[in-house]
């Protein structure tokens, strides 16, 4: 594993760090999204200044960094997207089209020529917005358990059925979905991957507001969709492998280490401020801060684990389960530390005492609390460590 970059490597970062001081300049809503990963915004307004910086990485090729150049892409080894993203998180800079590095690789490796040439390009350029449809009420970490039905009904699927928790299904004009094909199958088996427009007739569409007050998640209702089996991506029942591809691209990225140390580092920043305006923080909370510090570090050099594995051509499995519940659960820890030290003015939205530092640890306490069960349930992590890192038996 390396904690240095090569000649090569330094040389790239350079270019990166040039073009990002010329074409981004920090301040404004939508910059802290951003240090959420490429999803964070799938549910938000794009701002000018977001589209205008989006349009400038991908006249560069910099918007798909993995993707091959001729799919619009830069061609990027492992380790020169790794300091890309780095570089784009330490700005605060979004890295890419929502939903982006979900839906395009897995079009990119399963689709048809057709598929990729209707998708791929609107994906690019930020034309089209896409949802993801896979968890359902009764099927979130159990996810090959879904019920929702799509028939073949001649060249056509008619689909019933719902999905919830689908961020940014309220603005978005597809979804890429997982249905259950054939129900006789075993769960993990009888699956098909669709590409549905969310225009269809007999698609609704109804908010879930969450504990900050935001309008994220929906539940999408489908009352007999017809799509056209072309849609399908890859074989028919064999649409949970397509969907593993999906999530395998969801999970390895460097962003949640990142987002992690600046938030330790405005708490201590605001630490040090209150001191000096003798408001001391307790020795208690100054050692929380302590601990939060060294677990971004640790974080962090998961990511690097990670990296390091794909670079040398390995598949991170454990790994990535290991570096996703880790931070995920101290993403929470550290807006839990944050509510201690800032006390009775961190439970104020609108506290100019704690915004000044760039802290807001009322929506940042209640916004974490999805995190251990996004994009995998700590329980799924522990499950994959166990059984695939630990060789533990399954039950």
């Amino acid at each position: 594993m390396r904690f240095t970059d090569t000649p090569e490597l330094a040389s790239w970062r350079g270019v990166v760090r040039a073009f990002v001081a010329e074409n981004w300049k920090p301040g404004g809503p939508h910059d802290e999204l951003a240090m959420h990963g490429p999803n964070a915004a799938a549910y938000e307004e794009i701002t000018d200044k977001t589209q205008n910086w989006l349009d400038k990485l991908a006249a560069n090729s910099w918007i798909a960094p993995a993707w091959p150049k001729k799919y619009g892409g830069a061609d990027m080894s492992v380790l020169e997207q790794f300091v890309l993203n780095q570089e784009l998180h330490e700005a605060g800079a979004p890295t890419s089209r929502p939903m982006m590095n979900l839906v395009g690789p897995t079009v990119m490796l399963h689709g048809t020529d057709d598929q990729k040439a209707e998708h791929l390009p609107p994906l690019l350029r930020g034309e089209v917005r896409w949802c993801q449809g896979f968890s359902e009420p009764g099927s979130g970490s159990d996810l090959a358990s879904l019920q929702t039905r799509a028939v073949r009904d001649g060249d056509d699927y008619v689909i019933n059925g719902q999905k919830i928790w689908t961020s940014g299904a309220h603005r978005a004009q597809w979804m890429f979905m997982m249905a259950r094909t054939d129900p006789s199958a075993p769960k993990h088996r009888g699956i098909s991957y669709l590409l549905v427009p969310m225009t269809a007739p007999g698609i609704t569409v109804r908010p879930l507001m969450n504990m900050a007050d935001g309008h994220s998640f929906n539940e999408v209702f489908f009352e007999d969709v017809r799509v056209p089996v072309r849609n399908r991506i890859g074989e028919e029942n064999r649409g949970w492998y397509v969907g593993a591809t999906t999530l395998d691209f969801e999970r390895s990225n460097i962003s949640r280490a990142i987002h992690s140390r600046k938030s330790v580092a405005k708490l201590a920043r605001f630490t040090r401020d209150r001191a000096a305006a003798r408001h001391p923080v307790s020795a208690a909370h100054r050692m929380e801060i302590v601990d939060r510090a060294i677990e971004t570090a640790v974080v962090e050099q998961l990511s690097f684990v990670i990296v390091s594995m794909q670079a040398a051509g390995g598949v991170p499995n454990k790994e990535a389960s290991m570096c996703k519940m880790f931070g995920s659960e101290l993403a929470q820890r550290i807006a839990l530390t944050e509510m201690h030290v800032t006390g009775m003015s961190g439970q104020l939205r609108e506290s100019s005492l704690v915004k000044s530092h760039g802290l807001n640890p009322t929506m940042a306490y209640l916004s974490v609390i999805p995190q251990t069960i996004a994009a995998g349930s700590s329980e799924i992590q522990r499950n994959i460590i166990a059984t695939r890192g630990l060789g533990l038996p399954r039950g």
